[in-house]
């Protein structure tokens, strides 16, 4: 089961990923979490995964597995920037 987690004011109404939206992954060993944009969205449900533009400036697809990941909306993202 994928660990999610919505920077939504609204937790009963959880943010569905979607292209322009930032991720932050949780990466074992590593003292701040990986971030970068959603690109896309691939596949559905539990078969969900993304192709992301990391900070790093590479693009690679992330398959969430068992890594605790937090999607921030864009809008938040541009909110909090300000």
């Amino acid at each position: 089961m994928t660990t999610s987690q919505s920077s939504s004011s609204d937790p009963d109404q959880p943010h569905t990923p979607e292209a322009g939206d930032w991720i932050e992954v949780a990466a074992a060993g590593e003292s701040s979490p990986r971030r970068g944009m959603i690109l896309k969205v691939l596949g559905e449900g539990r078969h969900m995964h993304f192709r992301i533009r990391w900070d790093e400036e590479h693009v690679s697809l992330f398959y969430p597995a068992e890594r605790r990941f937090v999607v921030h909306p864009a809008s938040a993202r541009t909110n909090s920037a300000a």
